[in-house]
């Protein structure tokens, strides 16, 4: 089996952070988006990768080489992003002779045991359902558990089962034929050409597709989500710092993760913070946030905050002199 993590999106919901930052290595409890992804699919057996890299795609390169020196990797730049199917049309070359390709996205974190999907005989779509289908793309069951529709963002959704991002094709070849006539007939939904409708296509040509319903999954392209999925994960066993150095007048409020030589002092950090390495903090309160590496924070109260790498912010000192029955607002 060949897995393929498509990472050549630019990320534009999680702008400022994405134009020097790709959203793949932005960190979450501890370590990067794309580290959870890889490390899960190592823990099942899973030893060839393909990388489709585009947008600041070295940066993922770079990242990837240093980490999983001994990982059977390969990159694959997808010079245009005209979507998902595109992603995995690009890669084609490297799936000859694959009996079984995986596909992942690179800036998703999933809450389920991926070695279900590996097990199943046949082909097989991740499915969850949601309350707003026409946001994803959707498919369609029948009683015996079987896809018999797949659609990309439909206006009037026939189902409330969303497809999640996670894909096993027994038949290689045939989803290469899909690709190929999307592509050469410029067939396209909503402006790009879509993996879904290549799999649609799959289905009409005769392949069984099965639907395993997947606990949660994490689409880490908004803030919101972003944050809820640090503290979900820091509360999980594993995330959490342990042995932690005594920082000067501080109360660390866990679960949080910080990391190597980071200064801290006179603040209360926590709960369900993210802090990079070689970060400086002093008279802060940090809480339900992400600080990247080599930060410096002074004199700030911070919650459900995404700061970046290398990013300075002081707030501002106060020094009063207040009489009785005075009322003061600072918060407008």
């Amino acid at each position: 089996m060949k897995v393929i993590i498509p990472v050549a999106g630019v990320g534009t919901r999680l702008r400022p952070h994405t134009y020097t930052q790709p959203k793949p290595l932005i960190p979450v409890a501890g370590k990067p988006i794309i580290s959870f992804i890889i490390d899960q699919l190592v823990d099942v057996g899973v030893t060839d990768f393909v990388f489709v890299i585009g947008h600041l795609g070295e940066k993922i390169r770079m990242y990837l080489e240093k980490r999983y020196p001994n990982l059977n990797k390969e990159f694959v730049k997808q010079e245009n992003r005209l979507g998902l199917g595109h992603a995995i049309w690009t890669a084609r070359k490297t799936l000859k002779k694959v009996d079984e390709v995986f596909i992942i996205l690179g800036d998703t974190i999933y809450d389920t045991d991926l070695s279900k999907f590996l097990d199943l005989e046949n082909s097989s779509v991740g499915v969850k359902k949601v309350d707003v289908p026409g946001d994803f793309g959707v498919a369609e069951i029948n009683e015996e558990n079987r896809v018999i529709k797949m659609v990309e963002k439909p206006k009037i959704p026939k189902s409330n089962l969303a497809l999640v991002g996670l894909y096993k094709i027994n038949e290689v070849d045939v989803l290469i034929e899909s690709l190929e006539h999307l592509i050469s007939n410029d067939i396209r939904t909503n402006d790009e050409y879509q993996l879904t409708d290549a799999l649609m296509m799959m289905i009409e040509k005769g392949v069984d597709f099965s639907a395993l319903t997947i606990n949660n999954w994490y689409d880490c392209g908004k803030k919101d989500v972003l944050l809820e999925t640090n503290s979900m994960l820091l509360k999980k066993d594993g995330y959490v710092s342990s042995d932690l150095p005594s920082y000067y007048n501080t109360i660390i409020i866990h679960p949080v993760a910080i990391g190597e030589n980071c200064k801290i002092s006179s603040s209360i950090i926590g709960p369900h913070v993210t802090i990079g390495d070689n970060t400086v903090i002093n008279h802060s309160i940090v809480s339900d946030s992400i600080i990247g590496n080599y930060a410096k924070i002074e004199e700030i109260v911070l919650r459900e905050s995404v700061v970046g790498n290398d990013a300075s912010i002081k707030g501002i000192r106060q020094s009063l002199n207040i009489g009785d029955n005075t009322e003061i607002d600072f918060s407008n």
